[in-house]
């Protein structure tokens, strides 16, 4: 617990600086930072070589933290979160008070709800959500463990989370979006 709390401090130190960080998440090892910076956002583009119309991920701490980024949050949504046993990210419309660079051209955001108490943690400290995309170049095989993370995301980043660096990672999150008009669509499983 001492050591989370440090490396929270620490991560929380960068992140207010508007920097990059390499972190251990509810499902595999993600590059993050603020966001509501649109300048780390964008260095987070650079340093996955992605384009940045293809939007990323972030996290919120809790249901509270989310009605923050999302002007209307649907029910099924509430009930998706509550009852999902697995990590599921959800694509929102009308994304707001976040970066404009990370939200999708049509005004979706994706946002996750972790059940990881380091990442929880963080976000709740922050008062706000962090990015979460995987520590892989864009194209490259998302990496398994931290030792699969490749050298470029490494030096790329600000601060290495120093906790967990022996767990297998599982996979990424499902993705799942929800439409004002109803429609569910799953995106990944």
């Amino acid at each position: 617990m001492l050591n989370q709390n440090k490396e929270i401090t620490n991560a929380l130190h960068v992140l207010k600086q508007g920097g990059l960080i390499l972190y251990p998440t509810d499902t595999v090892w993600g590059i993050g930072c603020d966001a509501t910076n649109p300048k780390a956002i964008e260095k987070i583009y650079k340093l996955k070589q992605r384009i940045d119309s293809k939007a990323l991920i972030c996290l919120v701490a809790d249901d509270r933290m989310l009605k923050k980024y999302v002007k209307h949050i649907p029910q099924v949504a509430l009930d998706i979160i509550d009852i999902t046993e697995t990590p599921t990210t959800i694509i929102y419309d009308d994304a707001q008070n976040l970066a404009t660079n990370l939200v999708a051209e049509d005004g979706t955001i994706a946002i996750r709800i972790p059940d990881d108490e380091f990442c929880f943690q963080l976000t709740r400290k922050l008062n706000g959500a962090i990015v979460s995309t995987s520590a892989n170049i864009s194209g490259s095989p998302t990496p398994k463990s931290f030792k699969e993370i490749p050298q470029a995301i490494l030096k790329g980043v600000d601060y290495v989370v120093n906790l967990r660096h022996d767990e297998i990672c599982t996979k990424p999150s499902a993705i799942i979006k929800l439409s004002h008009n109803g429609v569910v669509k799953v995106i990944r499983t």
